[in-house]
């Protein structure tokens, strides 16, 4: 499943469904989709998102990657941080322009 993320301020956001779902519960949201935040508060939303990206940045890895393999036959996973920047970027931009975010 894809989630894609529009708002009248920013170009559509699509990521893979766990991963959306996971992010509409950092902001507080429940993860129905389709689904909306209204402009009032996306503001909220964004600071719930943010903190919670970086309690997730401030966690010790799982995998320790220096495990002594060749890095370059390693495929590194993208991290949560990495996956959360058009997110944040589109919530940034709804909330300077005060309009809805919406995700189907």
């Amino acid at each position: 499943m894809l989630v894609t993320f529009t708002c009248k301020a920013y170009a559509d956001i699509t990521m893979f469904g766990d991963i959306a779902l996971g992010m509409l519960k950092m902001m507080g949201h429940s993860d129905t989709v389709p689904g909306a935040i209204l402009a009032e508060d996306v503001p909220a939303a964004l600071d719930r998102l943010k903190v919670a990206i970086e309690t997730v940045k401030a966690t010790p890895a799982q995998n320790d990657p220096g495990s002594g393999q060749d890095d370059d036959t390693e495929e590194r996973p993208v991290s949560l941080a990495h996956r959360a920047l058009p997110l944040i970027e589109l919530l940034t931009a709804a909330a300077q322009r005060k309009v809805d975010v919406m995700w189907k």
